[in-house]
């Protein structure tokens, strides 16, 4: 049974303002980025859409019971799966990938709701775990939960919801207290797949290392059938040696972890290949430009090199909105999706940027807070889920932007132009206040 609270009709109103904050920011940024495009109607228009589809959407996931997500989360997830293939079935085909369902007035991106489910629907099944939070079932149960997802998203081709979904889900599970070693299975999980692809693409790009036999060896296991089996045999030889000279050694650990190792190691090695053979040509150049961004500053570095620029030129004050020089002259591309933020810190200056930083940090206190006030342990995963989402989100544009993780193709919530990502990101906001509402703790 659905449970009630004393402060139904509340809000936080420090989360209210800093989301409205950056809605603003965003908005009036957008229409700078696009004001000498051709098509500026027409993104001004579908961003006034999403705001209202947005306003409604926040509406409607703080009036509800969040506790409801949680009692109907196995309909919930069929909702996620019927959505994901429809768009495999009846999706638009964009950019070398299915990722869009065009509707008579509208498209919409079902991957982005579908991540705002995910949290709801995972915090449900580890919610429901109990006192079996720490046993080996939990990450299993969840990992098969999880895994069509995942799969039906990877089947788009959509990368970059799974680089998003994915950190959330492990600080979903770090709330809820999960065994330290599993959380490092999946940090281990994660960091292979991505040495792997990264670490292919740079000897490509570098291909004078490939004199040296290692870097060849290592260059062919993702290629090459023979190499690929090789390299599954030597993982398993090492994690039998790691087992032996730990006994040796006298640390006596179960030997199923060292199996789990092992299997989490070549799982993770896998997944590596198959990004590295799914990814589109302009993906793997944003990966190029990453390890290398002024090898190609008129190809595959271009993008960054410019954002870069543009904020740079707008200094600690900035050129006014509307002034932008960089962007409106068509210099940074990408510039009212990927790159918003290079129109922020060209026209709004570092005091522009800092202020929408420190929103994105506001936001993130107050959803640790609710999390901490809710009245249930739903609600405290619901927000640890969302945290998490929101946190990634801005580790990764803001990390682009200055170089230090690659152009993912990723908005910034509230900021970027993006229909359904603005309309998904308000949802998750309200479900938060939903929580807010319900809390016992002031």
């Amino acid at each position: 049974m659905l449970k009630t609270g004393t402060k139904r009709n509340k809000l936080d109103w420090i989360l209210f303002f800093a989301m409205l904050g950056l809605v603003i920011i965003g908005a009036l940024c957008v229409m700078s980025a696009v004001n000498s495009i051709s098509f500026t109607n027409s993104v001004v228009r579908t961003h006034a859409v999403a705001l209202c589809l947005g306003g409604a959407a926040f509406f409607v996931g703080w009036s509800f019971n969040y506790q409801i997500y949680d009692e109907q989360w196995k309909a919930l997830y069929g909702f996620v799966l019927l959505l994901l293939v429809a768009v495999l079935v009846l999706g638009s085909y964009q950019r070398g990938s299915r990722s869009w369902i065009v509707l008579p007035f509208f498209s919409m991106q079902p991957a982005e709701l579908c991540r705002v489910l995910t949290l709801l629907i995972a915090a449900a099944f580890l919610d429901r775990r109990g006192t079996r939070i720490r046993d080996t079932s939990t990450l299993v149960g969840l990992g098969l939960l999880i895994a069509p997802i995942f799969g039906l998203i990877m089947l788009q081709p959509d990368f970059s919801s799974i680089v998003i979904t994915f950190p959330a889900l492990v600080v979903l599970l770090y709330c809820t207290g999960v065994n330290m070693f599993y959380l490092l299975l999946l940090v281990l999980f994660g960091g292979v797949a991505g040495i792997c692809t990264i670490g292919w693409t740079y000897v490509y790009l570098h291909p004078e290392l490939m004199d040296y036999t290692l870097v060849r060896l290592f260059f062919q296991t993702g290629n090459n059938g023979w190499y690929m089996a090789g390299a599954c045999l030597l993982v398993m030889v090492l994690g039998y040696g790691t087992w032996w000279l730990f006994r040796q050694l006298r640390i006596f650990l179960p030997s199923f972890y060292f199996v789990l190792g092992t299997a989490v190691v070549l799982g993770g090695f896998f997944a590596g290949v198959f990004v590295d053979h799914q990814m589109k040509t302009y993906q793997r150049k944003r990966v190029e430009a990453f390890l290398a961004p002024k090898s190609d500053p008129k190809g595959a570095g271009y993008n960054v090199l410019q954002a870069q620029i543009a904020m740079g030129s707008g200094g600690v004050l900035g050129k006014g909105l509307f002034s932008g020089t960089q962007s409106r002259l068509g210099f940074v591309p990408e510039k009212h999706t990927d790159f918003i933020l290079a129109v922020v810190g060209e026209e709004l200056g570092l005091w522009g940027t800092l202020t929408v930083l420190g929103l994105y940090l506001l936001i993130l206190w107050r959803l640790v807070m609710i999390g901490y006030s809710a009245s249930d342990r739903y609600g405290y995963l619901v927000c640890g889920g969302m945290f998490g989402m929101f946190f990634t989100y801005m580790i990764i544009n803001f990390g682009m932007l200055i170089g230090i993780v690659p152009v993912a193709g990723i908005p910034l919530p509230f900021i970027s132009y993006g229909g359904s990502n603005l309309v998904s990101s308000l949802l998750a906001l309200g479900v938060a206040q939903s929580v807010y509402a319900r809390r016992i703790r002031a």
